[in-house]
């Protein structure tokens, strides 16, 4: 079963200074952080803050392509997580056939931002995701609320370019 996610913004991880994308689903406290590459953390960021660049970037690219072939985006989905690696899947339509392409979480991320489409997570993801589980374990919903409200702008949202 799919989960609908919004993406809650970007953070930088502390210990390993990477990117990171929170997802969070809208109707509960669970969130997903997902580790990224700075590229695809400044190609989010760009869309988060709405800033456009003199000319199109990669998933802007995408977009332009994607319109001018008259498909569109349906949504796309974090499918699995093997061995510590996210896969992800975009699902288009063009002329009412359906088409799955494999994606990086990061690009299709990107690209749904782009595109103004849904987002989802496998269930099994969420529940086979060490981060997503040990949060829960460790923390109250609560906690994880306040946790999530806490953070401040320079803490999501804000990353830095």
């Amino acid at each position: 079963m799919e989960v609908e996610m919004k993406i809650r913004g970007l953070m930088m991880d502390p210990v390993t200074n990477m990117p990171i994308v929170v997802l969070k689903d809208q109707g509960s406290d669970v969130v997903l952080p997902i580790w990224v590459g700075v590229y695809e953390a400044n190609a989010i960021a760009l869309e988060i803050e709405k800033i456009t660049t003199p000319r199109p970037m990669t998933h802007d690219l995408l977009k332009n392509l994607l319109i001018g072939l008259e498909t569109m985006v349906r949504k796309v989905v974090v499918t699995e997580l093997k061995e510590d690696t996210f896969f992800a899947v975009i699902w288009l339509e063009r002329n009412g056939e359906i088409i799955s392409v494999d994606s990086r979480p990061s690009d299709a991320l990107a690209l749904a931002l782009r595109m103004d489409c849904p987002i989802f997570v496998e269930e099994d993801v969420l529940k086979n995701s060490k981060v997503a589980s040990n949060v829960n374990d460790r923390v109250s919903a609560e906690e994880l609320r306040k946790w999530l409200e806490n953070l401040g702008e320079d803490d999501l949202g804000r990353y830095k370019m």
